[in-house]
């Protein structure tokens, strides 16, 4: 049953209630955890299709002659990656200590024009951080309020979204690559997600966003909660900011070395030059997979040691019971020297965990 909070509400919340979801406070926001099964919904996204609102994410539109110079300064990945309009990046966002303010994906839309998409927990900081910023770029920014958002996913996802848009525009859709979007009439869709599974993210006008969710469950397509978001993409082994990673913890020491450009040399982005002391002082940390084989489940912040340690010298960051592969998983923060064997606590008990590298499962396929 619902229960009334004083939480912020997507356009949504009245149609997630009627639908008798189990509402949660998320970063501040009423949001769905789940309708019914949660395990039902993560099997239905890796089998088949489910929907997802997340319009409680930001989406904040930059413009500007000097958007583009502007974004590889406050950027840790580069821009000048995106080679033709539609194409995404996804990239931490610095401070000058090199804590991850947030980690967002932007979208290239022309030389002029950028469309990024921000954490919901972090929304209001990450426009006020911009915003700071750029006061001497001369750049515009627009938080989107009037778009709502919505992230259709599962080997099945695409063709339903298609068969909802104009002939035109679902040829369109399914011509897109993979981390690819497309302005079509007053959608913009995007091949991205947060499942490890095929699919679009749809940010669409607020108004039409009920209409396309109930479109999509006559066509089959399942409504899905924050609870099988967070074991889909744990078993694909996505981060979730606040977890693993934030202010204190930068992208080297938490699995996305790979979201920051080094080069060119001379790209001066804010936190260069804290990751590269890093660098040169030798990482004492690193994330890592790791899978419990014993009946019981990995959480976050339970204890991690070394074999043949007596202290604890990690910590998990991320855990659940993965349903794909019926059994524990997680990601954890350990010693850059850990092996292929790590200890956590659970219940005053110390348990063995096999260390492996994330994911653990994509696009249906168990990885481990």
């Amino acid at each position: 049953m619902h229960e009334a909070r004083a939480g912020r509400r997507t356009v949504l919340h009245d149609l997630h209630v009627q639908l008798g979801a189990r509402m949660v406070d998320f970063g501040g926001w009423d949001m769905p955890v789940a309708y019914g099964s949660q395990i039902e919904e993560h099997h239905a996204v890796r089998r088949a299709a489910g929907v997802f609102d997340v319009s409680h994410m930001g989406i904040v539109d930059l413009a500007g002659a000097r958007a583009r110079e502007f974004l590889r300064h406050v950027l840790a990945n580069d821009v000048a990656r995106l080679a033709e309009p539609g194409k995404a990046l996804y990239t931490c966002m610095l401070n000058e200590q090199g804590g991850v303010i947030d980690d967002l994906i932007v979208y290239l839309q022309d030389a002029e024009h950028y469309r990024l998409v921000v954490n919901a927990g972090t929304r209001d900081g990450d426009l006020a951080w911009l915003r700071q910023q750029s006061a001497d770029w001369n750049l515009a920014l627009a938080e989107r309020t009037d778009l709502a958002m919505l992230a259709v996913q599962g080997p099945e996802a695409r063709p339903h979204v298609a068969a909802l848009l104009p002939t035109r525009h679902a040829a369109a859709a399914l011509a897109l690559q993979n981390f690819h979007g497309a302005q079509l009439g007053d959608w913009f869709v995007a091949r991205t997600g947060y499942t490890g599974e095929d699919g679009f993210e749809v940010m669409l006008p607020a108004t039409q966003a009920a209409q396309l969710w109930q479109q999509l469950n006559a066509r089959g397509v399942r409504s899905c909660g924050l609870g099988a978001r967070d074991t889909l993409r744990l078993e694909a082994g996505m981060n979730l900011y606040g977890n693993d990673m934030d202010l204190q913890h930068d992208p080297l020491q938490s699995g996305l070395a790979w979201t920051v450009a080094f080069e060119p040399p001379e790209r001066g982005f804010i936190g260069r030059r804290a990751l590269e002391a890093l660098r040169a002082g030798g990482l004492q940390s690193k994330m890592v997979g790791v899978v419990l084989e014993d009946r019981a489940v990995l959480r976050g912040h339970q204890k991690v040691r070394l074999p043949g340690t007596e202290f604890a010298s990690g910590e998990i960051t991320s855990g659940t019971f993965s349903p794909t592969l019926s059994r524990s998983i997680g990601l954890a923060r350990v010693p850059a020297g850990a092996g292929a064997e790590v200890e956590v606590e659970i219940r005053g008990k110390w348990l063995g965990v096999r260390v492996v590298k994330p994911p653990f499962v994509r696009h249906g396929r168990a990885l481990v």
